[in-house]
């Protein structure tokens, strides 16, 4: 029981401690950031080697002042855009952006067309 506390506290010894209002954007970065180990989990809810240590590094850029699309920007160079749990909309993606909008159009007008055919009579 005692190794384990002070487990913890050394654990707790190695982040950097920040102001309530940096900890509170280095946690929203956080949820913004894919865990590359964890399916569909962000970095604030996994508990792999690897979350903790993006966490880290997030609380560390926050500390330092840097702002919130560089500490992103910084991420996506590292890991590509795969890393964000809401990725941006560029010429890149564009397609899979478009796409469902295309196909939703196509099967509601080929839904119009099948409703407006003549009825044939027996």
């Amino acid at each position: 029981m005692i190794q384990a506390l002070i487990f913890a506290l050394a654990l707790q010894a190695g982040q950097p401690q920040l102001a309530p209002e940096d900890e509170a954007r280095a946690q929203a970065l956080m949820r913004e950031v894919r865990c590359m180990v964890c399916a569909g989990e962000s970095v604030m809810d996994s508990n792999a080697p690897m979350a903790q240590d993006m966490r880290r590094y997030i609380r560390e850029q926050v500390g330092a002042g840097a702002a919130d699309p560089d500490v992103r920007q910084a991420l996506v160079e590292r890991f590509g855009h795969e890393v964000l749990m809401r990725p941006s909309f560029d010429a890149r993606n564009a397609p899979l952006w478009i796409a469902p909008l295309i196909l939703l159009m196509l099967g509601g007008a080929l839904f119009v067309q099948a409703m407006r055919k003549p009825r044939t009579k027996a």
